[in-house]
């Protein structure tokens, strides 16, 4: 019997892109390939990339230009670009780096072994197109073998609001959500392998509306068909938009037992006048009404959120609403960026802030936001708190995982083991984690 193939996947972004990178070396699975960890022994090397960050185009051309080398060693290698960078740049990675074999979408990839096969025999492959068929029901089944005990599983793709500054309408496509039947087929399928924790993922998730049994199904309906997966401990979802966040689904943050009281919720900007600009479609004070009632909802929910500091325009005022909302509303987490603009979309083309006078209100902004996540981390102390354990720690004996607000929590002389739910009492807190021990 021959060699398997060997695969090497390089991740880049949100957890959708670490969903999509497990199903294409599943599909690859089915022609011979096996994952390794390293590039230089693989016969081919894959790139799932992320058009988000600034310059992200560039950065996965600088790594293609690191395999060189290992291209000129072994001739055979093949080397593919997948994800958003693939779909916005085309063929044009192809005329910058010849080396590359296949370039494919994000919307493509269960045709990656039929474009594996085209490139064995010789050919370049490139497919970025937005098929009318369901990637989904093209994959194969998940293999059986055992799993962690957390995992994401991808409901919703694209989005159609169209924010100024965001370009995933343009490489993930208009709003599509899975039906609730093939959802729920694979959630189970992933609490028989091990699976306690499943988050749901979409660019826009609580904008899903998949085909149920009686008919179109909102995003708190599928978590209410998920709670009743034996197995099945915790559900979370992310990223949402503010203007997608139904009745239904407030409410099943105080009623759903296995939803856990962890929200990202970004706003971006504090400032009307920005988010307006911005073509968010929701005002600070729709947003602060918005946490009120999910907090009055679940009182003990974290808020996550994002937050773009520099957006064009931006003024002094602007920033310190965008600062003042922050205090309001206390956050456990968020993630903070200086805008960088996105070619084709219409905040590139506005009037710019000085690259200096954004990086010092990035500063400041991030200065807040760990003040306020220490704050939240610190008061769990003294707390008695769930924790799903997932893997051993840095010391012996040791084991980590994270809370049901999701803080990382690290038990000493631990006797769980991965995948086992405890009650933990939290005995102090660090930089960037808890300390706790069983109750």
């Amino acid at each position: 019997m021959a060699d398997p193939k060997k695969l090497f996947i390089k991740t880049y972004g949100c957890q959708m892109n670490v969903y999509d990178s497990e199903r294409m070396a599943e599909a690859l699975g089915g022609s011979g390939y096996v994952e390794t960890r390293t590039p230089e022994d693989a016969d081919m090397i894959l790139l799932n990339t992320c058009h988000i960050r600034e310059k992200a185009a560039e950065k996965v051309y600088s790594e293609l230009g690191r395999y060189k080398g290992l291209k000129a060693a072994n001739p055979d290698l093949k080397i593919g670009v997948a994800g958003c960078v693939a779909q916005a740049e085309g063929d044009e990675i192809m005329r910058r780096q010849p080396l590359v074999d296949l370039v494919v979408g994000p919307q493509a990839y269960h045709r990656l072994p039929e474009m594996e096969a085209r490139t064995r025999s010789g050919h370049k492959a490139l497919d970025t197109d937005f098929p009318a068929e369901d990637k989904f029901e093209h994959l194969k089944a998940r293999p059986k073998a055992a799993r962690g005990p957390t995992a994401f599983l991808t409901v919703q793709e694209g989005c159609d609001k169209f924010c100024a500054f965001c370009v995933v309408p343009y490489t993930r496509g208009a709003e599509v959500s899975r039906p609730v039947d093939r959802i729920l087929g694979e959630a189970r399928d992933l609490v028989e392998r091990g699976v306690r924790e499943i988050t749901l993922l979409g660019q826009n998730v609580n904008a899903y509306h998949g085909a149920g049994p009686d008919g179109e199904t909102t995003l708190a309906g599928l978590i209410w068909a998920l709670n009743d997966i034996d197995g099945l401990e915790r559900i979370r979802f992310t990223t949402s938009h503010p203007n997608d966040m139904s009745d239904d689904l407030i409410a099943a943050h105080g009623t759903c037992e296995k939803l856990m009281p962890y929200l990202h919720l970004p706003v971006q900007s504090g400032s009307d006048r920005i988010l307006k600009r911005m073509n968010r479609a929701h005002t600070r004070d729709s947003y602060l009404a918005l946490i009120d009632r999910l907090r009055a909802a679940r009182p003990d929910i974290l808020i996550s959120g994002d937050f773009i500091v520099g957006f064009p325009e931006e003024s002094d005022e602007d920033f310190a609403d965008t600062l003042d909302l922050i205090e309001r509303v206390g956050y456990g987490q968020a993630f903070s960026f200086k805008y960088s603009p996105r070619p084709g979309t219409p905040a590139a083309e506005r009037p710019q802030v000085a690259p200096d006078v954004a990086d010092a209100r990035l500063q400041e902004l991030q200065a807040l936001i760990t003040r306020q996540q220490r704050a939240r981390q610190d008061a769990m102390v003294g707390q008695t708190v769930g924790v799903l354990f997932e893997k051993p720690g840095r010391l012996p004996g040791q084991m980590v995982g994270k809370s049901d607000h999701l803080h990382a929590v690290h038990v000493d002389d631990c006797a769980a083991r991965p995948g086992d739910l405890c009650a933990v009492r939290i005995v102090s807190s660090g930089p960037n984690s808890l300390a706790g021990i069983l109750a």
